[in-house]
């Protein structure tokens, strides 16, 4: 019987714990999630699975493959994510691929000294952790975990990974995504190169997604518009630029606040000036006494 919910009651942290400590087999599913209007007996807003969002694979309580509905997932994909071919090689092999398998792929990439077994390994973990990464950040989506599914029918290469270390190291991001949001907490500010942005780059390497981001760095362009340029998630969008910026790499234009408009000088108050000074009581007795001596 499949488990099935949403993220809401049941996050997909619990979900990694749950399917490791039973050593399950088999596909979590997780969804877009559509408001229906209603609402349920804790008074939450009921939410109906839209459209998949993205599939996670687990063989005997392990993580082996992870993908994202609607982006390419195949071995060429994950080694250009990785840096190991450029946007002319991938377009080239996939020209060149048409209809083979990951795993025949990679024999013949190993084969032409493209690729080392080793990057291959390393690419796909690294492909595989930054989608669970990004989806133990979603807290609305329902999902649906579904056992007694044949995971090796696509013919994907599955690299076995510890759900354990998998859940530490998430948790980590989890806070540490929450301080950057609070820094980066308005996706419609826009992005700037610092001065002199040649020897700011000199001698850097970057990542696929950063190079990606840098791209569409200008002063009109919107976080929010890069991110959807490049059909990243705010989540994803969020870290490269965190990292950038401290990196001094780009600087996030954020408005000026209006200097406040100086406190006009108050004049003393002309009832208080029109009054008369109380004469001092010596004064006044001195006074008293002249008239007495007069009389």
């Amino acid at each position: 019987m499949p488990i099935q919910g949403n993220l809401r009651d049941f996050s997909t942290t619990q979900l990694l714990n749950l399917i490791n400590l039973s050593g399950r087999t088999g596909v979590l599913r997780l969804y877009e999630g559509v408001s229906t209007g209603e609402r349920d007996a804790n008074n939450n807003e009921k939410i109906a699975p839209g459209r998949e969002r993205a599939q996670i694979l687990f063989k005997s309580g392990k993580l082996v493959y992870a993908m994202v509905a609607g982006q390419l997932n195949d071995l060429i994909a994950v080694l250009k994510q990785g840096g190991k071919l450029s946007e002319t090689q991938s377009k080239l092999l996939r020209e060149r691929a048409k209809g083979t398998g990951d795993k025949a792929l990679a024999m013949r990439l190993i084969g032409a000294n493209y690729v080392s077994r080793n990057d291959i390994v390393a690419c796909v973990q690294q492909y595989v952790l930054d989608i669970v990464y990004n989806a133990m950040a979603w807290n609305r989506e329902p999902f649906r975990f579904e056992e007694n599914v044949d995971i090796d029918r696509a013919d994907r290469i599955m690299v076995p990974i510890d759900l354990q270390n998998v859940i530490v190291e998430g948790a980590r991001r989890l806070k540490e995504l929450d301080e950057i949001t609070k820094h980066i907490d308005n996706l419609d500010l826009c992005l700037k190169f610092p001065e002199n942005p040649k020897e700011k780059y000199a001698g850097v390497h970057l990542s696929v997604d950063e190079w990606n981001v840098v791209k569409y760095v200008n002063p009109k362009n919107t976080i929010r518009q890069i991110a959807r340029a490049i059909n990243m998630s705010d989540t994803e969008i969020r870290r490269i630029v965190y990292g950038l910026e401290h990196a001094g790499l780009v600087e996030i234009v954020r408005p000026v606040a209006p200097k406040p408009a100086p406190m006009p000088v108050q004049s003393a108050d002309r009832s208080a000036r029109l009054q008369p000074q109380r004469p001092q009581r010596q004064v006044v007795n001195r006074i008293i006494e002249k008239l007495r001596s007069l009389g």
